[in-house]
């Protein structure tokens, strides 16, 4: 009861806000290097401008964590739930970097479907986010922690099956292999993102 009446620090939910925008952001841009294929290296420097806007919140925010003595949510949620969200950046990141370092030559249509569930995932992210500082808030937000999980589970189907098309089809070994690990990178993002809607469904079920 004593904590409940003291003063919080509410800037958390901005940070929360911020680095979920930025999500999104990455997220776009991947998918539009992903889709048009041109200029592959300044579509990996606005990449990794944006993760590194990212890096630069998740630092604020674990900074602001040391010196707050009174949270709205628990602590541990809150470097739990920042943290989760950069590595939706830093995966992006590694999709970009991996599309240059591999020398990959030309998109694929699952790659493309692949980067546009991971930017439906980042926009649900983002609209969890904006909710969260309102516990009023609970039944939307898990609701849209829902649709992130149906994501996730059609971004693994998809992969899948692009995997044993490759399999199938493909064959340059070379390129078998490098196509490989972008579908399976582009997979962990929806990985991430479920990983966040589960923190923060988390944090609706103690707070509401």
């Amino acid at each position: 009861m004593f904590a409940k009446l003291m003063p919080q620090e509410n800037r958390f939910f901005d940070y929360f806000e911020a680095l979920a925008d930025e999500g999104v952001r990455i997220s776009r841009e991947l998918e539009a290097m992903l889709r048009d294929f041109d200029d592959l290296q300044q579509r990996t420097f606005n990449i990794e401008t944006i993760e590194k806007r990212g890096d630069r919140i998740t630092r604020d925010t674990i900074d602001l964590l040391h010196k707050t003595f009174i949270t709205p949510i628990d602590r541990d949620s809150i470097h739990r739930l920042i943290t989760r969200m950069d590595d939706i950046l830093d995966l992006s990141e590694d999709v970009a970097q991996s599309v240059v370092l591999y020398d990959v030559q030309a998109t694929t249509s699952e790659a493309c479907k692949l980067a546009s569930l991971c930017v439906a995932s980042c926009e649900h992210v983002r609209q969890a986010a904006g909710l969260l500082r309102n516990m009023g808030n609970a039944e939307s937000i898990l609701t849209i922690c829902a649709e992130i999980d149906k994501l996730e589970s059609e971004a693994d189907h998809v992969m899948r099956s692009a995997i044993a098309r490759l399999f199938r089809d493909e064959t340059d070994v070379k390129n078998l292999i490098k196509l490989r690990a972008i579908y399976e990178l582009l997979e962990t993002i929806t990985d991430a993102a479920e990983d966040v809607a589960n923190l923060i469904e988390g944090i609706v079920v103690e707070n509401a």
